[in-house]
């Protein structure tokens, strides 16, 4: 009988790697762990593909794992009260039922592995929720925490764990840091010596690859423009590399590597497609991250001819510029209204932004911020809101550099409004960002009249408000306008995901 041999997981380097830090008796007491508010909580516990195995050889259903090669949880609600349980957790009893086999997530909790706030470096700190640690001596918990990452920054672990990067989490305040993990953190981002970083003196070259795609047509995405991506590089680690002509952009995420777009160039998109997922499977190990974004209903049925999967994404809203511009006719009488008692209790002057006005739109920022979250907002739309706003920050900064043109509306001297574009194509202008002071009626309104005024001067018949993020009330105001069309986008993957 053969001897099956397979990569260790922690539960096999050493039984004892991870001791409980919080005594038995002080968990079953505790209403914390284990519970979560929302059924897509970032919180929920990661297992690997062994610990997947593992976890259902003790009982657990296969139907809570939505990827077998390693996925977090799915929750179930609480049977006896509000929000999400785990289904491995017995509420009755306040114990796991599959203890033995918990995985690497659980087992180090009420540490977290996570990414510092500045996302460079993977970070080990202890949740200032547990309820026993606020009783703890803190000298024990440093020690308990500095014994842990010793293991983590054994060779066995950095590289099950870079197999596996969502084991990582994203960086959370109530979190107090211990110490830095830098050999996990620089295997989690060595990068390929192909790769460079994504700047502003990217953007012709980024330009240059997407005329000689052919790609751009009255139906164009905004994504197929440079501005469209730099705006997020705080958010999201971007690189490109070019291989026989064709331009290959990708973006790092906790999770791993992805493209944000199809390959650009003159080569077939069968050849340079299979080409860049061959790259993503050897980056990106067991992680299913792997995927192409923003891929045209024209790309789609050439990859799904590959055997690669797509699904839909949000799709962007297209409007005729005139249409806008004159809101004619009874279907645009509200938004005509709203111009109207704008322009009826107060003047607002619209002119090109300039260097001098971004703390003003940076204060405009902040207040719509807060204006914002003073009204309802779900979670999704909450951290939509936070990356929102670094993105903002970014093209006040880097407009003219990398194809950006702004305006701002001015209002007792002071700025009320702004709206950041490009032109997407010689016929279609696209709105990247509007921003509007909610406390005075029809102002964003007032703004998206005038953007689709001076784009009618100049020659724009069409104007991409992009996609709605997937957010009810933004879809709703979308459609509002009455689209002419909203062009499909569609994710391409090779695992059902």
């Amino acid at each position: 009988m053969g001897t099956h041999t397979s990569e260790p997981s922690f539960l096999t380097v050493s039984p004892k790697a991870l001791p409980q830090f919080v005594p038995d008796s002080a968990c079953r007491r505790c209403d914390v762990c284990c519970r979560f508010p929302e059924a897509d909580s970032f919180l929920r516990p990661y297992f690997t593909e062994q610990e997947i195995a593992e976890a259902e050889a003790h009982g657990l259903s296969r139907e809570y794992f939505p990827d077998r090669s390693g996925s977090q949880i799915d929750l179930v609600k609480n049977p006896q009260g509000e929000g999400y349980v785990c289904p491995a957790f017995d509420v009755l009893s306040g114990r796991c039922t599959i203890y033995d086999a918990r995985p690497l997530d659980c087992r180090l909790y009420p540490l977290a592995l996570m990414w510092n706030e500045s996302h460079k470096e993977i970070v080990l700190g202890w949740d200032a929720k547990c309820p026993h640690l606020r009783d703890s001596v803190p000298s024990a918990i440093t020690a308990y925490a500095e014994r842990v990452a010793g293991w983590l920054e054994k060779a066995s672990w950095v590289e099950i764990i870079a197999a596996n990067p969502r084991l990582i989490g994203p960086f959370q305040e109530d979190v107090v840091i211990v110490r830095s993990l830098p050999t996990l953190t620089t295997r989690l981002t060595r990068m390929p010596s192909t790769l460079h970083p994504l700047t502003p003196a990217d953007a012709p070259r980024f330009a240059r690859a997407l005329e000689s795609s052919g790609l751009l047509q009255p139906d164009t995405l905004a994504a197929y423009a440079f501005p469209y991506h730099y705006v997020w590089s705080n958010q999201l680690s971007y690189r490109w590399m070019e291989s026989g002509g064709t331009f290959f952009l990708f973006a790092q995420s906790p999770d791993g590597w992805f493209m944000p777009l199809p390959p650009l160039g003159p080569r077939p998109l069968e050849e340079t497609a299979g080409e860049a997922f061959e790259l993503m499977r050897k980056w990106n190990g067991t992680s299913p991250v792997g995927r192409i974004e923003n891929v045209t209903t024209h790309q789609k049925p050439i990859l799904e001819r590959l055997g690669l999967r797509c699904r839909p994404k949000e799709g962007d809203y297209l409007y005729r510029t005139e249409h806008v511009a004159t809101l004619a006719g009874d279907r645009y009488k509200p938004q005509r209204a709203l111009c109207n008692r704008v322009e009826r209790e107060r003047t607002v002057i619209a002119r090109p932004y300039r260097e001098q006005d971004q703390d003003g739109c940076l204060a405009l920022l902040a207040r719509w911020a807060e204006q914002k979250r003073a009204g309802f907002l779900d979670e999704a739309a909450s951290l939509f809101l936070e990356d929102a706003m670094a993105a903002h920050a970014l093209a006040f900064a880097e407009h003219g550099r990398i194809g950006l043109s702004g305006t701002v509306a001015v209002s007792n001297d002071e700025i009320a409004a702004y709206t950041f574009g490009y032109r997407l194509t010689p016929r279609t202008w696209c709105v990247l960002m509007e921003v509007a002071d909610r406390s005075i009626p029809g102002l964003s309104q007032w703004l998206f009249r005038e953007t689709c005024r001076s784009a009618v001067a100049e020659g724009a018949a069409f104007v991409n408000a992009m996609d709605d993020a997937g957010l009810p009330g933004l879809r709703a105001a979308k459609r509002h306008y009455h689209p002419v069309a909203v062009i499909e986008n569609w994710i391409v993957t090779e695992l059902e995901i």
